[in-house]
């Protein structure tokens, strides 16, 4: 899997029944997302914020929908225990899980470590996340060992720069970026143009250089 990949469809069973890939995410975004094991104490805090955050991903229209290699009896137990440890989490559990006990679909996906990939004992995803725009491609990956947990908060920032990116391909969000800060304008775009592109105002910052590359502005 790379920048720019289709992920193929795929059938799987999940813990909000099977599902065909293309059909349930529709032309919404998605986060795909592996997680080592069920039952163990980092996963739970990683499924359980996305669960408290769900509607944070719901009104940027991405569907969310977890994956690792236990079975779907596994997952439905573990459940449980997400909600019991994490109590702001409303009602049902929001997002199907995928039970991938065979591997395949982590295989396909490149959501095993080099390592153990060959290992059939030892079945473990490491935590990949795919952000996959409504065109099927993935447009941003995270990999993260099983040791270290996700920032859920910098997923859904993450989104945002990349669905105002797709809307006004002119721009690129700068380092820590977050809504309603400046952001930069591109190289590509010509000094003439930049009244027309941005009605409302942008500044241009001189380098000791003398390159001029360096615009930005807030009206996007």
């Amino acid at each position: 899997m790379r920048l720019g990949t289709v992920v193929p469809d795929f059938s799987a069973v999940t813990t909000k029944g099977p599902i065909n890939f293309y059909e349930w995410v529709g032309e919404s975004w998605c986060v795909l997302f592996s997680h080592p094991s069920d039952f163990t104490p980092v996963c739970t805090t990683e499924l359980g914020k996305m669960a408290v955050l769900v509607d944070e991903f719901t009104k940027r229209s991405v569907k969310v929908l977890g994956l690792s290699c236990d079975k779907l009896e596994s997952h439905v137990d573990w459940i449980n225990d997400i909600k019991s440890y994490c109590l702001d989490i409303k009602g049902e559990f929001p997002y199907p899980i995928i039970s991938d006990s065979t591997r395949d679909l982590a295989v396909k996906l490149d959501m095993i470590s080099e390592e153990d990939k060959d290992n059939v004992e030892l079945a473990l995803t490491i935590r990949s996340l795919y952000i996959i725009g409504p065109d099927k491609k993935v447009k941003l990956m995270m990999v993260y060992p099983t040791s270290t947990g996700r920032n859920i908060q910098e997923i859904l920032r993450c989104i945002d720069s990349l669905q105002l990116c797709d809307r006004k391909n002119t721009i690129a969000t700068p380092a820590n970026w977050v809504p309603g800060e400046k952001v930069m304008i591109l190289p590509t775009v010509k000094d003439e143009d930049l009244d027309t592109l941005f009605p409302n105002g942008y500044e241009k910052r001189s380098m000791p250089s003398s390159v001029d590359y360096l615009r930005t502005t807030t009206d996007y």
